[in-house]
């Protein structure tokens, strides 16, 4: 299980008594983290009372493959001089806890022993000077500990710093290049790898249609019976569908054989494959796996990060592009879709197989699973390249149910409102520089995103219901220059 480590802070001018408390209350509060938190193991290390103990505990916080981030907080007065060292050895995700031991003051007994003992107000400022000083991207939780709401904030930086932990080990095939002529889907893939860990590589298409020629006919079966308890058959083309079910088995062997946990291929290089792959890649994205069509790494390896964030969590998240409108005055729509690659996690009706013609690629009519679109709040995010940085931009939006069905839309889809409305919201995410390759997410809200980009060191753009004329007059002037 991932491990999140919790390192308090003292100094020994107090006395043993002082530092025996603190260690009692670090321990009982490292059981009740346990207690709450879900998908991490808490774990407490020694009281920094000096430098040498706090680059040891910074250490260990670093070099642990299991450790996914550290939580601090400064029980007592704790000089931040000694904290220097140990924190510029930091290279995981940092939350500062600012809390009290004690929810309640004693008014009637306390004296100056408890206002030492309980002294965050006095250590914890020392301590955010520091983290300031040397800036060092962190998340602040202020309030007593026990209390649901301090508990959900540190569950929100759980789950951003397991994605980001995640993040940093993962690894990206590109099955061909990017699109022809495309510009906002390509990147610095160096750069990309600096920021957030992405390996992002080549792999020769040959080698896949490799592994997909040799996956055996009872594989076949084995998926076919899969699909058949899942989705309905509304297809007599079971050759095409047995194709789609050949690349499933040999795409999830070519990415699992190599750790790979995202990929990216174009409808321009399908060299050796009949169909441009659809079930196969709805499927894998139901599984965790990113993807991004046309060659886009970039949006493959955020749809990779962002579902590990929103794992555990109630809705959908996955990749989608943004393909066309409803501009009916005042009831503004979005529909929302993809030649193929829908992931299958979007599905609010049991989705249906099958095998109809695609007006682009070149290749044979390939499977694919078709439904209708969950319904809710959620975000749309993008990442794209600016040149000297990245840049993300979140957008709010509101799932809805299509007004009318589409019969002769023979793809999933979802549709979504803008918020705060689609003049603002379409304008503001043109003027941000958004791609039309996205994530979108009924499980993240933009403070995960948030503070994902915080502690990656990445621009932000937020649009929403708070979103003004005046912002977008920001956005056409400022992020330009």
């Amino acid at each position: 299980m991932a491990k999140l480590y919790f390192v308090v802070g003292s100094q020994d001018l107090y006395g043993d008594e002082c530092l025996k408390q603190v260690a009692a209350d670090a321990a009982r509060m490292t059981e009740f983290f346990n207690k709450k938190l879900q998908g991490v193991k808490v774990e407490l290390l020694p009281t920094v009372v000096n430098s040498e103990t706090c680059i040891q505990d910074m250490r260990k916080v670093s070099t642990d493959d299991d450790c996914i981030g550290v939580m601090t907080w400064m029980h007592t007065f704790s000089p931040a001089k000694m904290w220097i060292k140990g924190l510029q050895e930091l290279r995981k995700p940092l939350i500062h806890l600012h809390t009290q031991a004690n929810e309640k003051l004693p008014y009637d007994e306390i004296d100056m022993d408890f206002m030492n003992l309980n002294q965050a107000a006095h250590g914890d400022r020392e301590y955010g000077f520091i983290l300031a000083r040397l800036r060092i991207p962190h998340q602040v939780v202020a309030g007593y500990y026990e209390h649901q709401d301090v508990i959900d904030r540190i569950s929100r930086f759980v789950d951003v710093a397991r994605a980001i932990n995640f993040s940093r080990h993962l690894k990206v095939a590109s099955f061909g290049n990017n699109m022809r002529e495309v510009a906002v889907t390509d990147g610095d893939r160096v750069e990309s790898q600096i920021r957030y860990g992405w390996e992002c590589n080549y792999f020769a298409l040959g080698d896949l249609v490799q592994e997909i020629n040799a996956v055996s006919e009872a594989e076949i079966d084995t998926k076919m019976n899969e699909y058949t308890s899942k989705y309905t058959m509304k297809t007599s083309n079971i050759e095409a569908v047995r194709e789609q079910a050949r690349y499933e088995v040999g795409l999830e062997k070519f990415l699992s054989a190599r750790k790979l946990g995202a990929f990216a291929d174009t409808f321009q290089d399908l060299h050796g494959l009949k169909q441009l792959p659809g079930i196969a890649a709805q499927n894998l994205m139901g599984k965790g796996i990113g993807f991004g069509p046309e060659g886009d790494y970039k949006i493959s390896a955020l749809s990779a990060v962002l579902m590990k964030m929103a794992e555990g969590r109630k809705g959908a998240t996955g990749f989608i592009e943004d393909y066309t409108y409803d501009l009916t005055e005042g009831k503004e729509l979005e529909l929302a879709s993809h030649m193929l690659e829908v992931p299958v996690t979007f599905a609010a009706t049991k989705p249906e197989i099958d095998v109809l013609p695609l007006g682009i690629g070149g290749k044979a009519d390939p499977a694919r699973l078709i439904f209708d679109g969950v319904e809710g709040d959620g975000i749309q995010v993008t990442l794209v390249d600016m040149g000297t940085h990245f840049r993300i931009i979140c957008a709010d939006i509101e799932l809805v149910k299509q007004p009318k069905p589409m019969p002769k839309l023979p793809v999933a889809r979802i549709m979504y409102r803008h918020k705060p409305n689609f003049r603002i919201g379409t304008a503001g995410w043109c003027y941000a520089g958004g791609a039309h390759h996205s994530v979108v997410s009924t499980a993240l809200t933009r403070e995960d995103i948030a503070l994902f980009a915080k502690l990656t060191g990445t621009e932000l753009i937020c649009i929403g219901e708070d979103t003004t004329e005046a912002d977008l007059e920001k956005m056409a002037t400022e992020y330009y220059k």
